[in-house]
């Protein structure tokens, strides 16, 4: 069923939509930085008229209007949900907002939104943020223990199933990567090459000052204010990449310099109905219209774009060709190039200004840092045609997620912005 219909009040909008900067984990600007002081930033900057004017209370909707927040979290321990509500308290919004948190592993941060736009679209709520956040410095993936699981039991059931899946979810992501390249007999100049062009559109992007709109900065204790993502590596080259030893498979094509990195940070989306927006007088960034999420095989997470992708775009009624940006997650350049390879796209569309390979890869945070980067990205470019002005705009944020599975939504920038 298309969605692309007259204007419906229960529509699902867009307000806002803001992240921190992105830092290398354990050796970046929040190494020391909890996943809660992150947050509180990216909520206090969500609800402000400009990023920058967090801190000036100038904002979009007071916080005892927000009825619901739902974070996106992968690695914090069973704790991290107290965490997340104090960081709610402490960026300010009320004890009468309720929060929750949600793992759906590296599309958390989008399902979150998702969980929102549902509430919205099903009138339980007409006010809601979506957000991520993850600290790979506090809680590093290489801490998270073995599945609580009956091994007898479940070895038992894969082999009257005849298959091995229930195994393969522990296949580390590194392996699946090359599980990747192996079937789909991709070289690793390729993968380099794909990796070398994520980081030259991220500096490009940061030095046009592409990303400052999107950007909350973060204030640490000892006054630092961190403004900018600290993992962008100017001047990589893929001669360069391939002097990198493969980092899971001796003889394999993965390695450190083309696989996503290691980050810390955090990603907000203020949603609601239309009817809501409009009786609010705020400007519309965007029309959440559909969200998608499939299953593929464990031990090829990383396809699950290719599927995710047809599967929302066809929920939207929209067509690829229709579709003006793709953020597709780069969790490892081996899963990303095929995706985009898979779907026919042209990588004119795709990450304009890189991804996870030169942003970073924080878990829960990356589904919404993409709607961030999408966003601001698809409003620079109406704004520059003047013969997009009279007509939408389509993006599609999209990333594949461990254990095999993909996600997907696609966002409509309407041909008229609300004022």
């Amino acid at each position: 069923m298309s969605h692309r219909s007259k204007n419906h009040p229960r529509d699902v909008v867009i307000v806002n939509s803001v992240r921190t900067p992105l830092c290398r984990a354990r050796r970046g600007a929040f190494a020391s930085t909890p996943p809660s002081t992150l947050l509180s930033a990216v909520l206090r900057g969500v609800l402000a008229s400009k990023p920058a004017a967090a801190s000036l209370q100038v904002q979009l909707v007071p916080p005892s209007a927000i009825e619901d927040v739902c974070v996106g979290n992968v690695l914090s321990p069973a704790s991290g949900a107290a965490a997340m509500r104090m960081a709610q308290l402490a960026a300010g919004l009320p004890h009468t907002t309720p929060l929750s948190t949600v793992n759906r592993q590296c599309s958390s941060g989008l399902q979150a939104c998702a969980n929102i736009a549902n509430a919205i679209a099903s009138g339980q709520i007409d006010i809601g943020i979506g957000c991520g956040v993850e600290s790979m410095s506090t809680h590093p993936m290489n801490r998270i223990p073995p599945p609580d699981v009956d091994w007898d039991e479940i070895k038992a059931a894969q082999a009257k199933l005849g298959n091995e899946d229930s195994m393969d979810c522990l296949i580390p992501m590194g392996i699946t990567s090359e599980n990747v390249t192996k079937t789909y007999k991709l070289d690793r100049r390729s993968l380099d090459e794909f990796a070398a062009e994520s980081h030259r559109r991220a500096h490009a992007a940061k030095v046009d000052g592409k990303f400052i709109e999107e950007i909350v900065p973060v204030t640490l204790p000892d006054g630092t204010v961190v403004t900018e993502d600290d993992g962008i590596r100017p001047g990589t080259t893929a001669g360069g990449l391939a002097k990198l030893r493969p980092a899971f498979d001796p003889q394999g094509s993965t390695t450190a310099g083309n696989s996503s990195q290691l980050t810390d940070g955090a990603a907000a989306v203020l949603m609601m109905s239309r009817a809501e927006a409009e009786k609010r007088g705020l400007p519309i960034l965007a029309i959440w219209r559909s969200y998608s999420v499939v299953g593929v095989p464990p031990n090829i997470m990383g396809v699950g774009p290719a599927y995710a992708i047809p599967s929302a775009l066809a929920k939207a009624g929209v067509g690829r060709d229709e579709v003006e940006v793709y953020e597709i997650n780069e969790a490892f350049a081996s899963q990303a190039s095929w995706s985009v390879k898979e779907l026919g796209l042209t990588m004119n569309k795709v990450n304009p200004n890189g991804g996870a390979i030169a942003l970073g890869h924080p878990l829960g945070c990356t589904g919404a840092r993409q709607m961030a980067t999408l966003l601001h990205e698809l409003h620079r470019r109406k704004g520059d045609r003047s013969d997009s002005r009279s007509q939408s705009m389509y993006g599609v944020v999209s990333m594949c997620i461990g254990t095999g599975m993909g996600a997907a939504a696609v966002v409509e920038v309407p041909s008229m912005v609300s004022k």
